[in-house]
């Protein structure tokens, strides 16, 4: 009987997988729904908590009804659904000497690739239509980053000999960029870098307007001062980095440790998340008061993600990020941080 059962729970997770890598945006909240309670079941930390908070899992029926998983449980559990084998690999937060990071344990890569390299394309085009360029000094230091990992497979997607990482060594990337407006190639450049390094770089005494001028580049801030700098709004940050790159938007990506799913913004902050992924609002002082987009772009709240790349982890995270709604359908705003969360990588700024 156990076997038989295992076999079932396998099963289940091979066609929830399948569901997701094929989504369909009209099905989002039917497979949302069944992972919901395939999670609810077989994921031991976040059964407890759906227990605990009383809840009837065959009698939720819409996405608002869900409970979220505070985002803190991966720093304290080990947050596994199902019968996966051990994990590939563990991606652990960044943070300040101190702190406790959060653990997030990778156990189908696969998965990860096909759904991160998919909400790229959707929102930027084929990977190898671009040069990538990726800055990530601190991100590089470690060894167990989403985000390099991510970066790592986009530049081998790219097929491009010139994309690569780049650590400190600005006046080479700068160089590789010179060449690349100069090359007749019809690629474009994606120069994507954590906040403080883009900042340093803007601020430099090198003349960038180049950058801007060349139509080629598009400047993709991942978030993240690192402790290196002050806590800065977003548009402020975003105001300076135009400058000095003489463009006219600068992009952003939305992610974090605890997600497998990403959002991308190509200007003002306003976010389009990927397909396997959907922003909740919660109540500020009532976090199980959960609204969609229904209730209009001018609440403010919560930011609680459905990531259904999170199929062995959990697909349902209160995160501590502040929000709202955007006008568009689907669109989110992310305005900062509730007090006292730690200050990390993901794509946001003090409010």
């Amino acid at each position: 009987m156990e076997i038989q059962n295992n076999k079932t729970v396998t099963e289940i997770r091979l066609g929830l997988r399948q569901q997701v890598l094929h989504l369909k945006p009209s099905d989002f909240e039917q497979v949302a729904l069944q992972v919901f309670r395939y999670q609810a079941l077989h994921n031991p930390v976040y059964s407890e908590y759906v227990t605990l908070l009383n809840t009837r899992i065959e009698e939720v029926s819409k996405l608002t009804q869900i409970p979220f998983l505070p985002i803190q449980f991966f720093k304290t559990h080990i947050i596994r659904t199902g019968l996966v084998s051990e994990a590939n690999i563990t991606f652990r937060s960044s943070g300040t000497t101190g702190q406790e990071t959060s653990r997030h344990d990778l156990y189908d890569e696969q998965l990860y690739k096909a759904i991160s390299e998919q909400i790229f394309q959707e929102n930027y085009g084929d990977l190898n239509q671009f040069h990538i360029l990726a800055l990530l000094p601190s991100y590089l230091e470690r060894n167990n980053s989403s985000l390099v990992y991510m970066m790592q497979h986009f530049i081998e997607k790219s097929g491009s000999p010139y994309s690569g990482f780049y650590l400190n060594n600005t006046a080479e990337l700068l160089q590789v960029v010179h060449n690349l407006i100069d090359n007749q190639d019809k690629k474009r450049i994606l120069l994507l870098g954590v906040t403080f390094a883009l900042l340093d770089l803007a601020e430099s005494s090198s003349n960038l307007q180049f950058i801007g001028k060349s139509g080629k580049v598009t400047v993709m801030d991942t978030g993240g001062m690192k402790g290196r700098r002050r806590e800065m709004l977003r548009e402020e940050v975003h105001d300076v980095l135009k400058r000095g790159f003489g463009v006219d938007s600068i992009h952003s990506e939305y992610g974090m440790t605890e997600l497998l799913s990403q959002g991308y913004s190509s200007g003002e902050g306003s976010f389009v998340p990927g397909r396997t992924m959907r922003i909740l609002l919660r109540d500020i002082n009532d976090p199980f008061a959960i609204y969609d987009h229904n209730v209009g772009s001018s609440k403010t709240g919560g930011i609680n993600v459905i990531d259904l790349a999170n199929l062995d982890t959990c697909s349902f995270i209160e995160t501590q990020d502040l929000g709202r709604f955007e006008e568009s359908a689907g669109r989110f705003n992310v305005m900062g941080r509730f007090d006292n969360s730690d200050i990390r990588g993901c794509n946001l700024m003090v409010l």
